[in-house]
C-alpha cells in the first residue's frame, strides 16, 4: 500500500463504533437487532455513511437473496419434501447407526447447498425425530453430527449461509476504495467454492465417523419427548406400534363385500387408517365403505401380523407406500390426543355410536380412562367425561373440529395446511432458481426470488405463509449491519488495522497469515454473531492481503469462511436450534467443536490456495 496511514478522527471514531459493537453483541445488554439498529443510527448521526447509502443494506443482494430462500425452504415443507428426505435416508442407511449418521448428514448438509443453514436444520430437525422414533436411537447421537454438516456443506455456495450471500456485496464494495491501480474484484457464482464445501463436509462426515460418534455415544443427556417421537410416546403409553403398509384387495379375497368396520373385526386384523378407492384416497374412512376389488388399505401393524392377515384375506402386501404415501404424510396426518370434558356430548354415548369417521373424518384407536388403557373392542366403550382418545386422523380434519366444545386436541399437530399434490411443482421452481443463476444471465437475487414467485402464483405457498416463514429479526440484523462494513472501508479504517497487523507479521509466511485471519474470523463469530464477522473481517482481509501483495479475493474468501466457522456457542443459531431436543450441555459442544474449528479453519485455507 503507498504511504502509511495515521489515526484520523473518523478511523478512531469507527474503531469506538466497533467496540460498542463488540460489547452490545458480547454482554447482550440489548437483542441482536436492536444493537444493529443502534449502530445503524450512530453511523448515520456522525455521518461516517452518507445518507444516501446508509440504507442500502436494506435493498442489498445479501438480504433478498436469504429472504428468497426462507420462502424457498417454507415451500418445501409445506408440500412434505422432507419426509421424502427421511425414506431416503432410512433406505440408504439400512437402519445401521453409524450408517444412518452419516446418510443423514450427507443428505441434510447437501441440501445447505441450496438454503441458508437455519433453515436446512429446521426443516432436518423433524426427519432426525422421526428416524430417532422409528429406529429407537438417541436422537442425540444424530442432531449434531446432522447440523454441523449442515454448517460444512453450506460452505459449497453462496447461500449456505450469512457470511456467504454477504460475501459478494462485501467485496463488490471494496472496489470502490482500492487504491490506484488495484485491480477490481468481481463477483463469484453461486457453486464457485463448491469443491471447498465438499471438502469440508467430506471432512466433518469422516470426524463424526471416526471421532465424535464415540464423544456423543457417551452421552446421557436425558433429552425429553420431542414432537417428532411421538411414535414412540403412543407406543409407550398404548401399545400402538408397527409400520404402515398397504394392501391391495385382489378378485376373489375374502374381504370383497363387507364394510371397513367388519374388516376390523376379523382375527388379526390390522388397523385400517385410510383406503383408496373411486372417491380418491381418505384417511379415516367411514366404517360402512364397502371394501371391493382394487380397493387400497392403508393399514397400521406389525410386519408379520400383517402379512399374515393378508396371505388369510387374500390381500397383496406392499411394503412400502405409493398409492397412499401422500395420505400418511407426517405434514398432513398422524395420532393425537383428544380429552373429553365436563358436557361433551360424546358423554354417554359409545365410541361407535359417535360415528367418528363419518362426522368427523378420525379413527379412534384406543381410550385411557385413568390408568386403564382399552385397546381391543374400542368402538362398545360408553364414553366419560375425563376420558383420553387416541386418535388417527388428517390433520386438516382435525384443525376443523378441534375448537368444538366436545373434545380438546391436547397434542401438538401442524395446524397449517399441507401440500403434498403439490410437492414436484414446488421442486421444480426450487431447481428452476438455480438453474437460472447457473445460466449466468441473472444475478442470484432475481433467480431465486422469481422462484419464490412461482410459488406463489401457483399456490406452493400463500403470501400470508410466505410472510410468516421469513425471519424478520434475521433480515433486520443483516440490513442494519451492511453500513459498519461500509464504514469500516470506506473510512480506512481496515487499511489502518491492516497496515498496523502486516507491521507485525513481517517475515510471516503466507499460509501463516491466513490460518491466523481464518482463526480470528471464527472468534469474532463467536463474540459478535456470524453477519457482524463477516462485515467486520471481509474487508480487513481485503485490505491485509493488497498491504501483503497477496490476492484479495482468497483473503476475503478466507475470512468469510472463517466468519462461518462457529461449532462453540449458541451465538450460531443452528447450535441453539439443537441444545434443546439433543439435551446438549456446553462441555459437549466444546469438546465436539474445538477440534472441527480448528480443522475447518486448516481446511479452508488449504482449499482457498488449492481452488484460487
Amino acid at each position: 500500500m503507498d504511504g502509511a496511514l495515521t489515526l484520523s478522527f473518523d478511523i478512531a471514531l469507527v474503531l469506538g463504533i466497533l467496540c460498542l459493537t463488540v460489547a452490545l453483541f458480547v454482554r447482550d445488554w440489548v437483542p441482536g437487532d436492536v444493537a444493529a439498529l443502534l449502530v445503524l443510527v450512530v453511523l448515520g448521526l456522525t455521518q461516517l455513511v452518507p445518507v444516501d447509502r446508509l440504507f442500502d443494506g436494506f435493498a442489498s443482494g445479501a438480504v433478498i437473496t436469504i429472504l428468497a430462500v426462507m420462502v424457498l425452504g417454507a415451500g418445501l415443507d409445506r408440500t412434505g419434501v422432507m419426509n421424502r428426505a427421511a425414506n431416503v435416508v432410512l433406505r440408504l442407511s439400512g437402519g445401521e447407526e453409524q450408517r444412518l449418521i452419516v446418510a443423514l448428514s450427507l443428505v441434510a448438509g447437501a441440501s445447505s447447498a441450496f438454503m441458508q443453514n437455519p433453515a436446512v436444520v429446521a426443516l432436518f430437525l423433524p426427519v432426525a425425530s422421526r428416524i430417532a422414533a422409528r429406529t429407537g436411537y438417541p436422537l442425540s447421537h444424530l442432531l449434531m453430527p446432522m447440523a454441523f454438516c449442515v454448517v460444512l456443506g453450506g460452505c459449497m455456495s453462496m447461500v449456505g449461509s450469512s457470511p456467504m450471500m454477504l460475501f459478494n456485496d462485501l467485496l463488490l464494495a471494496a472496489n470502490r476504495n482500492l487504491p490506484p491501480g488495484a485491480e477490481s474484484m468481481r463477483a463469484l457464482s453461486v457453486f464457485a467454492i463448491l469443491p471447498i464445501g465438499a471438502a469440508m463436509l467430506l471432512m466433518g462426515l469422516a470426524y463424526f465417523r471416526l471421532y465424535a460418534s464415540a464423544v456423543l455415544g457417551r452421552l446421557d443427556t436425558g433429552q425429553p419427548v420431542t414432537p417428532g417421537t411421538t411414535e414412540s410416546y403412543f407406543e409407550r403409553a398404548y401399545g400402538i406400534a408397527g409400520d404402515v403398509f398397504e394392501l391391495t384387495v385382489e378378485p376373489g379375497s375374502g374381504l370383497i363385500g363387507i364394510s371397513v368396520q367388519e374388516a376390523e373385526t376379523l382375527p388379526g386384523a390390522p388397523l385400517m387408517l385410510a383406503i383408496k378407492d373411486q372417491q380418491g384416497v381418505r384417511v379415516a374412512p367411514p366404517g360402512d365403505t364397502m371394501i371391493g376389488p382394487g380397493i387400497i388399505l392403508g393399514v397400521l401393524g406389525h410386519g408379520d401380523l400383517v402379512e399374515h392377515f393378508a396371505n388369510a384375506h387374500g390381500l397383496k402386501l406392499a411394503t412400502q407406500l405409493r398409492m397412499l404415501e401422500d395420505a400418511f404424510n407426517p405434514a398432513r396426518s398422524g395420532i393425537s390426543e383428544a380429552v373429553i370434558p365436563p358436557g361433551s356430548r360424546f358423554i354417554g354415548n359409545t365410541i361407535g355410536a359417535l360415528r367418528l369417521r363419518k362426522r368427523y373424518g378420525i379413527s379412534p384407536l384406543a381410550l385411557n380412562r385413568g390408568d386403564e388403557v382399552f385397546r381391543e373392542d374400542v368402538r362398545s366403550i360408553e364414553i366419560r367425561a375425563g376420558d383420553c382418545l387416541v386418535l388417527h386422523s388428517g390433520w386438516q380434519e382435525l384443525a376443523e373440529h378441534a375448537h368444538d366444545r366436545d373434545f380438546l386436541v391436547v397434542t401438538d399437530y401442524p395446524k397449517d395446511e399441507a401440500r403434498p399434490q403439490k410437492q414436484w411443482m414446488a421442486l421444480s421452481f426450487f431447481a428452476l432458481g438455480f438453474l437460472l443463476t447457473l445460466l449466468g444471465h441473472f444475478p442470484l437475487p432475481l433467480a431465486l426470488l422469481a422462484a419464490a414467485l412461482g410459488m406463489l402464483l401457483t399456490g406452493v405457498i400463500s403470501m400470508d405463509e410466505a410472510y410468516k416463514a421469513i425471519s424478520w429479526k434475521t433480515i433486520f440484523l443483516l440490513a442494519c449491519l451492511i453500513p459498519l462494513g461500509i464504514a469500516v472501508d470506506s473510512t480506512g479504517t481496515a487499511a489502518y488495522i491492516a497496515q498496523g497487523v502486516s507491521q507485525h507479521l513481517v517475515g510471516w509466511p503466507d499460509w501463516s497469515m491466513q490460518l491466523a485471519l481464518a482463526l480470528v474470523s471464527a472468534a469474532a463469530a463467536i463474540a459478535i454473531s456470524q453477519v457482524g464477522a463477516a462485515v467486520l473481517m471481509v474487508p480487513l482481509a481485503i485490505n491485509l492481503a493488497l498491504a501483503n501483495n497477496a490476492n484479495p479475493v482468497e483473503y476475503a474468501l478466507i475470512a468469510a469462511l472463517g466468519a462461518s466457522n462457529n461449532f462453540l456457542t449458541a451465538s450460531n443459531a443452528v447450535n441453539s436450534l439443537i441444545s434443546g431436543p439433543g439435551g446438549y450441555r456446553s462441555r459437549e459442544f466444546l469438546r465436539v467443536g474445538v477440534p472441527l474449528t480448528l480443522l475447518f479453519a486448516v481446511l479452508s485455507v488449504a482449499m482457498v490456495n488449492l481452488i484460487f
